[in-house]
């Protein structure tokens, strides 16, 4: 699917750019930040929740998808914009990242993976015809390619051969995709800290002509600085004209540090993550309301910030909320760390149009108390 990916602005000091695509269920701006949905939901939040926080795109999960419900059942009920009743964007992973997160539970062959399920234990197995056509079940705006993500350290060896499969496997996927006028399907370069490999993955999947690129295999365990080298070393290989995408980051700081690098794209289950621990980002750092010190506070989450949350609720209140186990406060702090992305990226976006974007990322720094080489944030 062509989605017309146009820059509408660069950073005059950066490779940072704002840019725009089109898909069968709006124009995305971007740089822009991907709540998680990972079982067809963003966790706590309805999708009017999402609409008025301003989330432009949101992600499925492949894999747990596929096993629940099912994706013929996603498939019969219209896709999965008709069967979570969301209908702006929807990108979805391809299960790739499962053969990360469960690496205990599987075995990796060329023909795929075989995985025990993460609960029942059931046997069951996943390649890049198969990834992609529950993908096509799914009725996604954006898919992405199977690979594998390998972990944190590898060594040069066995990041050699996974790269090599992972081209392979982007062919497949390419093959066996079969509504290539409605659903873009992405690439994924891998490659660890290893910049020749990185080089040699984007290299050949540019060959192959995605619709996107994305850049896995980040934010699993490596430093901030391996993490920005890599970066530095690859967007600049990926097509100008195409989405670039770095997969499982949602850090502020790792966001504009990324967005400087020119990555238009980003996801992380973070936001609704650690609301679910009582944890917030505001822009004055992190908090976590459930400590005494916000017993007696009733002042906003963030005074800088006009989501529901901070509008309507005081720290106080969320602290009483999460002490006493009660649900809503898993809630309204997943709407206030979602918005907190979504906005960021917006004020990105507009710091880049206006020249300044050096000027915002220093000032987003200096307001949490901390500087570039803090691994956290």
């Amino acid at each position: 699917m062509d989605l017309k990916f146009k820059i509408l602005k660069k950073d005059k000091d950066t490779l940072a750019r704002v840019g725009e695509f089109r898909t069968p269920h709006g124009v995305v701006e971007t740089p822009v930040f991907m709540a998680v949905g990972t079982q067809a939901t963003v966790k706590t939040l309805t999708k009017e929740d999402l609409e008025t926080i301003g989330s432009q795109v949101i992600l499925g999960n492949t894999y747990h998808l596929w096993n629940q419900p099912g994706n013929e059942i996603v498939k019969a009920a219209g896709g999965l914009h008709k069967f979570m009743n969301w209908d702006r964007t929807i990108l979805t992973d391809s299960g790739g990242f499962q053969v990360f997160s469960l690496a205990k539970l599987r075995d990796i062959k060329e023909e795929g993976v075989t995985f025990k399920h993460h609960k029942s234990g059931k046997k069951l197995f996943l390649s890049p015809e198969i990834a992609t056509k529950i993908q096509n079940d799914l009725g996604s705006d954006i898919m992405m390619a199977f690979d594998e993500c390998p972990p944190y350290p590898a060594t040069y060896e066995y990041m050699k051969n996974s790269v090599e499969r992972t081209i392979r496997w982007a062919k497949r996927c390419k093959d066996a995709h079969e509504n290539e006028d409605t659903q873009a399907l992405f690439g994924i370069v891998q490659g660890g800290e290893y910049l020749d490999l990185r080089k040699h993955c984007a290299e050949e999947l540019v060959k192959l002509d995605f619709d996107g690129y994305s850049i896995g295999g980040l934010s699993v365990g490596e430093p901030k600085e391996i993490q920005n080298e890599v970066l530095t070393h690859t967007t600049p290989l990926l097509p100008e004209d195409k989405p670039r995408y770095l997969m499982g980051v949602g850090s502020p700081g790792m966001i504009l540090d990324a967005v400087e690098r020119g990555v238009d794209m980003f996801d992380c289950v973070l936001p609704t993550r650690i609301a679910r621990h009582g944890s917030a980002m505001t822009t004055r750092g992190r908090v976590i309301i459930k400590n005494k010190e916000f017993e007696r506070d009733f002042s906003p989450l963030d005074e800088n910030c006009d989501c529901y949350t901070c509008k309507n609720y005081t720290r106080a209140y969320l602290r009483h909320l999460f002490k006493a186990d009660e649900i809503l406060g898993y809630k309204l702090l997943s709407i206030h760390n979602v918005s907190f992305l979504v906005n960021l990226t917006t004020n990105i976006r507009l710091a880049i149009k206006e020249d300044r974007f050096l000027e915002y990322k220093e000032k987003v720094y200096r307001d949490y108390g901390l500087n570039e080489k803090d691994k956290d944030f």
